[in-house]
């Protein structure tokens, strides 16, 4: 059970009400993670302007989904894991895929290395060295992709400790995490 409030869209606060409706359309649910964050309207717009956001940047959503559940993998978040699964395997990556991104590797060489720099970033709590850096670039990254790594991190990093510190309830099919955090 959550431990805040799930509301819906007309009991949700009257500023979060306008885009917990643009997440009905872009969802053709509210999830309850939303639901969850709306308590706030402060925090809701963050969140929801930070995918928005993101999803018009120059990292690709399926690159950006393989962070996310590398980064929901190592949290323990078995919602974030859950959401960002199927989000993954609808823009276009297989399961295996998915799979490989939980352990923060993947078979092609320019994602392994977002991956590891990813994790290195949750593990380290952001101390990553020059080498860090210079091994994105000599991948083919360049200094904003970077830097959107690092949104994409953060962005799972909230998510991820709203859905666990408020034990939202998963309303995606269930993923195994593959470790504990």
């Amino acid at each position: 059970m959550s431990r805040l409030a799930l509301h819906t869209t007309s009991q949700a606060p009257a500023a979060s009400q306008p885009l917990l409706q643009q997440i009905q359309q872009a969802f053709g649910t509210v999830p309850n993670m939303f639901k969850a964050v709306s308590n706030s309207p402060a925090a809701l717009q963050s969140m929801w302007g930070s995918f928005g956001a993101l999803g018009g940047g120059s990292i690709d959503a399926q690159l950006g989904e393989q962070i996310a559940v590398a980064v929901a993998d190592r949290n323990a978040c078995e919602y974030c894991l859950a959401a960002h699964t199927a989000l993954g395997r609808k823009a276009g990556l297989s399961s295996q895929d998915m799979q490989a991104a939980q352990q923060g590797e993947s078979s092609n060489p320019k994602t392994a290395a977002a991956l590891r720099f990813a994790l290195k970033l949750v593990n380290d709590r952001g101390q990553v060295s020059d080498h860090d850096v210079q091994s994105l670039r000599e991948v083919g990254f360049n200094d904003g992709q970077i830097v959107e790594i690092l949104a994409h991190v953060a962005l799972n990093l909230f998510t991820n400790y709203v859905n666990v510190a408020f034990a939202v309830p998963v309303d995606f099919p269930a993923v195994p995490l593959s470790r504990k955090a």
